[in-house]
């Protein structure tokens, strides 16, 4: 496992979802590796989320307040924490502007869980506008996995998300020899092959 964390460290994720058979399925999977959180709704993760939380898996789709208001209070506490939507909502541009850092789309599988675990952990390392370059690829990757040609280039949200990361890219290939474990950069390069 890679890791920002010693190994004297555990690992923390917490997993919301009102479904609790998704919720309690998840965690049972993720709890395999890591110390895991399981809440059942918005305010019990916002009641679980503190700065002991490395990655927090977040249902998009939830009664009362949505996953999209939770993820502003989380970013309004300036936790450390990755977050990565999880959710049956087909991602629309709306997302652009959303801080997240990674998007699932339902049904999730133990690798895509695992993975983006693994990925986000591996991001706790890198600087800032590193971690924002990764975040906007992964929102450009969804979108245009999501969207047809057409839709992409008709759209504003979009056209201001590829320029953006283009100019992160650059900043990003400047740097990449600074990097420590450029393997990993480029793995995570080719995560994207819509931005090769």
């Amino acid at each position: 496992m890679i890791s920002s964390k010693s190994n004297s460290e555990e690992v923390t994720v917490l997993v919301v979802d009102d479904e609790r058979d998704i919720a309690d399925l998840y965690s049972t999977w993720l709890g395999e590796e890591f110390d895991v959180r399981t809440a059942y709704g918005a305010e019990e993760a916002l009641d679980e989320a503190d700065e002991d939380v490395d990655v927090v898996f977040l249902d998009r789709q939830m009664p009362e307040m949505n996953g999209d208001e939770v993820l502003e209070v989380l970013r309004e506490r300036d936790l450390e924490c990755r977050v990565v939507m999880v959710t049956a909502v087909d991602p629309d541009f709306d997302i652009v502007d959303m801080p997240f850092d990674d998007y699932l789309t339902k049904p999730v599988m133990l690798d895509d869980l695992h993975g983006a675990t693994e990925r986000m952990l591996t991001r706790e390392s890198y600087d800032e506008r590193m971690q924002e370059f990764f975040s906007l690829a992964s929102k450009k990757a969804t979108l245009e996995a999501e969207k047809d040609y057409v839709e992409l280039q008709n759209n504003d949200e979009y056209e201001q998300l590829e320029s953006e990361v283009e100019n992160l890219r650059e900043e990003a290939d400047e740097s990449v020899s600074d990097l420590s474990e450029a393997e990993d950069f480029e793995a995570l390069f080719q995560e994207f092959p819509g931005d090769a």
